[in-house]
């Protein structure tokens, strides 16, 4: 079973910002190396699930013609449309709602998947591996990054997730960057 939902919104209610994404030098840092390894200059349409609070939608924008963030935490959702009003950016929108709820566009060229994997059990990853990637247009790009350390809300290991995406027939790696404390990976979609 996935960790439920009600355990995010319990770690907003005590917490803006509960794991510190816009001030943690790890977090801005794993930021930037993940849009600095995009292997096109530009996207037409980006989604990103579980955006938080829209520091790297924030990021995303500046190379995307088009962004679409969901969180399913409502105070994380109203948090990243605040910072991305006050950025100005009209192309990006953020909902709250589940990763695979439906949304405006049907399809994306850049699909980026940071920090959420590892919350759905080892044997579910495949399942919605497949269910994520059917929203990123063949030929697309799809990054995924993952921390590393453990934790007891983790149903599985970021090792686990991108284990699962490197069995996937329908991926092919152009970036691997590991560090002590997370995985980055870039495919392109087949």
């Amino acid at each position: 079973m996935s960790t439920p939902g009600h355990y995010f919104e319990e770690m907003y209610s005590g917490s803006a910002d509960p794991w510190d994404f816009a001030g943690s030098w790890y977090e801005l840092r794993r930021y930037g190396l993940l849009v600095a390894s995009l292997p096109e200059q530009r996207y037409r349409v980006c989604f990103e699930p579980a955006c938080s609070v829209g520091v790297l939608t924030e990021m995303l924008a500046g190379r995307c013609d088009e962004v679409h963030a969901v969180d399913v935490v409502d105070t994380a959702a109203e948090q990243a449309r605040a910072r991305i009003d006050r950025a100005g950016l009209d192309h990006v929108h953020v909902r709250t709602a589940d990763a695979l709820e439906s949304w405006p566009g049907r399809s994306c060229d850049l699909l980026v998947l940071s920090e959420f994997l590892y919350y759905t059990p080892a044997d579910g990853l495949d399942e919605l591996l497949t269910a994520l990637l059917t929203l990123a247009e063949p030929g697309g790009t799809v990054a995924a990054c993952h921390w590393l350390g453990r934790s007891d809300d983790h149903a599985c290991h970021g090792d686990d997730v991108h284990a699962a995406l490197a069995r996937r027939v329908d991926l092919t790696r152009l970036v691997h960057h590991r560090e002590e404390g997370f995985i980055l990976e870039v495919f392109r979609r087949t």
